[in-house]
């Protein structure tokens, strides 16, 4: 063994581990090959479980929506908002957290593309968040306040963007086959 370098069977041609390397490995493959004989590896799972999740965060959040305490406690968060401070004199505070909620709950590549809408105006409120940033450590990136509620839906809009690229491709592809088929009869 030269440089503390070995061939292991599981890298690609192009690759060398050293032994620690070899060691993480083990359970490596122990998770790949368990979860590959669960079936959890299959086509698709992880975009029905993406999509569970986003239904039921929508659901719950979405349910609030309704109720006058949770339009009190978005005022904060709507009138900060240069995307959305526009619903309180569209719609009132109690009709803007209705459109909020109801928004939400279109399927397929509505929903998704709403969903994008959605978190994309919430995060935009972050930097106008007043006293989201903590002076006494700094300022940014020190969050406090309300900041740190909203920074989920920065992951919340990746997870909507995976769903809209993959419900357009699957319609694209819907309507590429039907293409196909007409031609051939």
């Amino acid at each position: 063994m030269q440089d503390g370098k070995v061939e292991v069977p599981y890298c690609s041609p192009r690759e060398t581990a050293t032994a620690g390397d070899t060691l993480l490995n083990i359970p490596v493959n122990l998770l790949t090959n368990g979860m590959a004989r669960l079936g959890l590896l299959g086509k698709d799972l992880d975009y029905h479980l993406m999509r569970a999740a986003m239904v039921l965060t929508f659901l719950l959040f979405g349910y609030q929506k309704w109720f006058e305490y949770e339009a009190q406690v978005l005022i904060p968060f709507i009138s900060n908002g240069p995307l959305i401070s526009w619903m309180y004199p569209a719609f009132g505070v109690r009709g803007a957290s209705w459109f909020l909620g109801v928004w939400n709950k279109r399927l397929g590549i509505l929903g998704a593309a709403g969903s994008c809408v959605t978190f994309l105006s919430t995060v935009s409120i972050i930097p106008f968040m007043p006293d989201g940033w903590a002076p006494s450590a700094g300022g940014f990136p020190a969050m406090v306040g309300n900041v740190p509620f909203l920074m989920k839906d920065v992951v919340l809009f990746a997870a909507s963007f995976y769903l809209l690229k993959q419900d357009v491709e699957r319609v694209m592809a819907s309507q590429q086959a039907g293409a196909l088929s007409g031609r051939e009869h």
